[in-house]
């Protein structure tokens, strides 16, 4: 069925592929080195109106960010990533929603991207215990999509976002994870149902014995989500680009496939039929029905929900999104396949649990392409602009 390169064994994540595709940025630090300023003041990146990368300015003199409930904490952070949200939202992408969200606290600009990172708690609300989380406890954690985000030197999140960094991971490393990881954990759990009810309301995870594609797996989210399914004992298939099959062996993954050799379709045709297609690839809706491909589910975390509402407003917009939806799940099904799902991030405590114990067990590490310093976050947002990633761009500060 498969070409004997095509397939290999699952023995658990080989760390020593980490140090292949990683690499630390280099070269002069540019001028906008943080100086003396008052305390009440940070440094960091921000956009003031929504357009091309060079949006993005850098200042030594944003304000802090405070404290709005007794169950927040200020971080100051150490490290963290850049993820394709962060470039579509300097666009513009999902202004209309996020905003309305967000202006419910202030205005709209300045923004302040990131969505992922690692620190250290330097302040928190009185509704939190010592036991709890403390000052100096170093963490990880993720921001909102509607909130002021990490790239700069504080952030504020509530409890539910954020937990004690796991103590075998780097702060590089644990500020590479939560974002992408629990956009492939509520996909594959909330939306999906691969570990059941107890799978999505709980860090138990599941789905052994299930039978997973995954489409681009060499992303942030698409080589975490491998690891996941493996970790979890689902039968993994994955498709990637030629130079990255190696990579994607190293994972753990059974069967790899590379999606340029035209062969790859008729190979996953007859394996037949997958319980869940997890597309990380930004294939879209309506790939679902352009291959032969048998499914219980077929998820795309390329949803339009949020840019036909942008482009044509609330009631428009929904009404486009739900004559989607129903067009391409009233194809799927009339074609003898599965529902059609979009998949999106969820900030749940259960999920950050979740990769916090396959973290801890030593059965999922991210791959951070490069790592840039904090004065060159341009470059990196540049770099995944580029797209065709092997793994995430992470910045340390």
């Amino acid at each position: 069925m498969f070409p004997k390169s095509c397939v290999v064994c699952a023995t658990g994540v080989a760390r020593q592929v980490w140090g292949r595709f990683a690499s630390t940025a280099t070269g002069s630090v540019p001028s906008c080195s943080r100086k003396l300023r008052p305390v009440s003041k940070m440094s960091g990146w921000q956009i003031h109106s929504y357009g091309a990368l060079d949006e993005i300015q850098y200042s030594d003199s944003l304000k802090m960010p405070v404290l709005r409930s007794p169950n927040q904490v200020l971080v100051k952070v150490t490290a963290s990533s850049v993820n394709p949200i962060d470039v579509a939202m300097i666009k513009g992408y999902g202004a209309t929603v996020l905003n309305a969200m967000r202006c419910k606290d202030g205005i709209e600009f300045p923004l302040t991207l990131g969505r992922d990172f690692c620190g250290e708690i330097v302040q928190k609300g009185l509704g939190l215990s010592s036991r709890d989380l403390d000052i100096g406890d170093e963490v990880w954690g993720v921001v909102p999509l509607q909130n002021q985000g990490s790239h700069a030197e504080y952030v504020v999140v509530d409890r539910y976002c954020v937990s004690k960094k796991p103590e075998n991971l780097s702060k590089i490393d644990a500020s590479a994870v939560l974002y992408a990881g629990l956009t492939a954990w509520s996909a594959l759990y909330l939306t999906g149902h691969l570990g059941n009810l107890m799978g999505a309301i709980s860090p138990v995870g599941g789905g052994r014995g299930k039978k997973v594609l995954v489409l681009g797996a060499t992303g942030g989210v698409g080589t975490l989500a491998v690891q996941m399914l493996v970790a979890e004992g689902v039968e993994v298939y994955a498709t990637c680009s030629t130079d990255a099959v190696e990579m994607v062996q190293h994972l753990g993954v059974d069967y790899v496939l590379d999606y340029n050799d035209p062969a790859h379709v008729q190979q996953l045709a007859s394996v037949g039929r997958f319980d869940i297609i997890l597309d990380c690839a930004g294939k879209g809706t309506d790939y679902a029905g352009a291959v032969p491909w048998r499914f219980e589910q077929y998820i795309t975390l390329n949803s339009p929900v949020l840019k036909n509402i942008d482009e044509s407003g609330f009631a428009t917009g929904m009404y486009q999104n739900a004559v989607s939806l129903v067009r391409n799940n009233v194809a799927s099904v009339s074609g003898q396949n599965g529902l059609v799902k979009w998949g999106y991030f969820v900030p749940a405590p259960q999920g950050i649990a979740y990769l916090q114990k396959l973290v801890e067990k030593g059965k999922l590490l991210p791959i951070a392409e490069k790592v840039f310093p904090f004065e060159q976050m341009l470059e990196a947002y540049s770099r995944v602009d580029a797209k065709h990633l092997r793994g995430k761009i992470v910045i340390d500060y």
